[in-house]
């Protein structure tokens, strides 16, 4: 008996004698997840929404109006080269002006020979007066001559002069008239052409509006419009804060209607934002634009900046008037609070620039309710129960 009592007082005094420190820390420790800092794929993107648009756009009207559409060889959908014959319109009465215009120029060549005839017969004039005015200065020099024969003479070389130069002007006027007349006979030779109504670039019809029978107009409602070489891009708005991030070439990802993603890039960013939506127009260029149709809807995002860095969750960040931090785990499980320069945020993660290295652990969730110091019991993605205690 007088050992068993010393045993049984032992007894009690390990039931309530409290645990080392460190044992009790641990124990009571809350659990937190954890996560360590990795490095991982980083984007920045911004989101676009838009329509398809052809990127050049060729309207073709008749260059000779006035006419009616005798033939239309081609429908909307339908691809062509330049050159092509689209549509022709009534050329009767635009062979007969060149007929008529062919005919001016043959009366315009002959008054010009005749003009140029007058200047040859009244030259001959003008020659054989001065010589008799120089005679008769001779002779009226010498005294044989009268005066009235001197002034006889001079007057005849006035005349004989200025018919020379009347005859020098019709030919001027002959030399322009046939020139009015070779310009009107290619007039009438280009609308001739012209009722021949041709492709000006290669690409696919994309409206149609003559119909035959119509008068061919060379205002209003175009004949045809193409879509040059079948090329479609998109056109979408961003708002002006995003708009500084976009520049030429930057790649983007869209989705057009039902149909696979399609690749392009960013072919121009518009100088000017619109006062009233503060939205800039930026086009994108397609990779491949076979079987796409202006109007469908687009949206997708353009990646601006794409990179691996070093990241941890989102909301490991935590942030406050001294600016952004974690808090770290060391070694003995205690939390430490570390300032962090943070950089692209993407799918849940937050880029670290500096502050931490690879593999560092910190505070996945809940941070705002710890402090620098307190111990914790981590559970990292994997532990199972018996691992987290």
């Amino acid at each position: 008996m007088r050992l068993t009592l010393p045993f049984a007082a032992l007894l009690s005094l390990a039931a309530v004698a409290p645990l080392p420190a460190l044992a009790q820390d641990s124990a009571h420790a809350p659990a937190v997840t954890v996560a360590s800092a990795q490095t991982r794929p980083m984007r920045q993107v911004v989101p676009v929404t838009g329509s398809l648009i052809a990127r050049n756009e060729v309207l073709v009207f008749p260059h000779t109006g006035g006419f009616a559409i005798t033939a239309l060889n081609v429908d909307v959908g339908d691809r062509v080269a330049a050159g092509d014959v689209l549509a022709r319109i009534d050329e009767r009465t635009l062979t007969l002006r060149v007929a008529q215009a062919e005919a001016a120029l043959s009366n315009a060549q002959a008054a010009r020979g005749q003009a140029q005839s007058q200047v040859s017969a009244s030259e001959a004039q003008l020659r054989q007066a001065n010589q008799v005015l120089e005679r008769m200065r001779a002779l009226r020099e010498s005294g044989t001559a009268t005066q009235a024969s001197l002034d006889e003479a001079l007057t005849a070389q006035l005349g004989a002069e200025a018919s020379a130069q009347s005859a020098r002007d019709g030919v001027q006027a002959a030399e322009a008239a046939l020139e009015q007349a070779r310009a009107s006979l290619e007039v009438a030779q280009l609308d001739l052409e012209n009722a021949t109504i041709t492709a000006p670039v290669a690409g696919i019809i994309s409206e149609r509006n003559g119909q035959i029978g119509a008068i061919a107009a060379t205002a209003g409602e175009p004949i045809f419009r193409l879509i040059e070489d079948g090329v479609v891009e998109a056109t979408t708005e961003v708002l002006e804060t995003e708009l500084v991030l976009l520049h030429p070439g930057a790649p983007a990802q869209l989705r057009i209607a039902s149909l696979p993603p399609v690749q392009g890039e960013v072919r121009r960013v518009a100088p000017i934002v619109s006062a009233t939506t503060r939205l800039g127009e930026v086009r994108i260029a397609l990779e491949d634009s076979d079987g796409l149709r202006p109007g469908l809807y687009v949206g997708g995002m353009v990646v601006v900046a794409d990179r691996e860095g070093l990241a941890v969750p989102l909301a490991s960040v935590l942030r406050d008037t001294e600016g952004s931090f974690v808090y770290r785990v060391d070694g003995d499980n205690a939390l430490e609070r570390v300032a962090v320069d943070t950089g692209l945020a993407w799918e849940g993660w937050q880029e670290v620039l500096s502050g931490l290295d690879a593999g560092d652990e910190v505070v996945a969730r809940a941070g705002a309710f710890f402090a620098a110091g307190d111990h914790v019991r981590p559970i990292r993605a994997g532990d199972t129960p018996e691992q987290s205690e």
